[in-house]
């Protein structure tokens, strides 16, 4: 156990005499206190990249981890894991790891020189704090329209949404190891969203969870419209949907906002008046899809010019189109795990009462 988790278990302090009750130390004696304490028992981070299926961005998200101002105690890349996903690949890295801290980075991720720095600052500072996650930055590396469109919509998500969250994100995060253990880390047989689940769990016991948009990294995937359609699809509101029913309740951070459940309805609204030829409908739905994301839209404008903000228009307009077709055919799957599950227990049942 690591020696912060010891301290959060720590009975609480007997009262100090009545002579000094209600007054503190001043500033400068509290921040020499900190410092002393934290050279005495430095948490130590442990750093994990799955690369299971041996990403072309590997040597330039390493290049840029050993160019950081804080240096990991440890550098564990995972390149073959016991099976698919990259979550299972992380809990094998997080099994060889000796650190106190498990920092998760994509292999397709830059970090910027302060990231890790930052991320360490977070959880010396701040003993309750279970886990510390950041976002990609404005100036992705991958050329074309929807790349950009992509990259950049994680981006304004992420920087709108921070403080306390009950998600997490594994592309650049960061978890104490004994909480990581505790909840049992990325459960292996979710191949998608295993970090939101997991963030899920820690909320739901309790744990506090901090987005800091000051922690960045650049994102080098590059996105076709195509694989931006099956990812929103099969990896991203399939998967989402699941988790909600699973878990009972939704989280309204980052991609379940207000906002961003009110652009999904602007969208159905859209399309609808469009197939019932009801022009005035489609405009105002139109204008309540723009006015909702204007922040986001003049981002595109100014990082990628006027041609790919108004493209970006239209792309986000797909982007929750493929979002709410997925919520139909995810509840029906839904349905039919859950019949499944059931007849599996009603056949085995007997068998067990018999042997028993």
């Amino acid at each position: 156990m690591s020696q912060t988790a010891r301290r959060r278990k720590e009975e609480p302090a007997a009262p100090e005499p009545s002579h000094i009750v209600g007054t503190r130390p001043s500033p400068l004696l509290e921040s020499v206190a900190a410092e002393a304490a934290r050279e005495a028992h430095p948490l130590k981070l442990s750093l994990i990249v799955p690369a299971t299926d041996t990403p072309s961005t590997l040597e330039a998200c390493l290049d840029a981890i050993h160019a950081s101002f804080d240096q990991p105690s440890e550098i564990i890349v995972i390149d073959s894991a016991t099976g698919p996903g990259a979550g299972l690949a992380r809990n094998n890295g997080a099994a060889l790891a000796t650190g106190d801290i498990l920092v998760f980075v994509d292999a397709d991720v830059v970090v910027h020189p302060d990231a890790i720095s930052r991320l360490h600052a977070h959880f010396e500072a701040n003993p309750e704090t279970a886990a510390v996650f950041g976002s990609y930055d404005d100036k992705p590396s991958a050329p074309g329209t929807v790349s950009s469109f992509r990259n950049l919509l994680h981006h304004h998500v992420h920087q709108t949404s921070a403080g306390h969250v009950g998600t997490f994100w594994a592309g650049l995060g960061a978890v104490r190891r004994d909480v990581f253990e505790e909840a049992g880390g990325f459960d292996p047989d979710r191949l998608w969203l295993e970090d939101v689940d997991l963030g899920i769990r820690l909320a739901e016991a309790g744990e506090e969870i901090v987005l800091d948009p000051a922690i960045l990294g650049k994102h080098m995937k590059r996105w076709t419209l195509l694989g931006m359609v099956k990812t929103d699809f099969l990896h991203r509101a399939v998967p989402w949907m699941e988790l909600i029913l699973r878990h009972g309740h939704a989280s309204t951070d980052l991609n379940l906002g207000w906002k961003h459940r009110a652009s999904a309805l602007s969208v159905l609204v859209l399309i609808v008046a469009a197939v019932l030829e009801r022009p005035f409908a489609v405009v105002a739905a139109f204008a309540a899809l723009v006015a909702l994301n204007s922040a986001f839209y003049r981002t595109l404008r100014r990082r990628q010019g006027v041609v790919s903000g108004l493209c970006g228009i239209g792309l986000h307009a797909i982007h929750h189109a493929v979002s709410i077709a997925a919520v139909p055919y995810a509840l029906a799957a839904y349905a039919v795990q859950r019949l499944r599950k059931r007849d599996s227990e009603s056949v085995t049942a007997p068998a067990g009462r018999q042997s028993a």
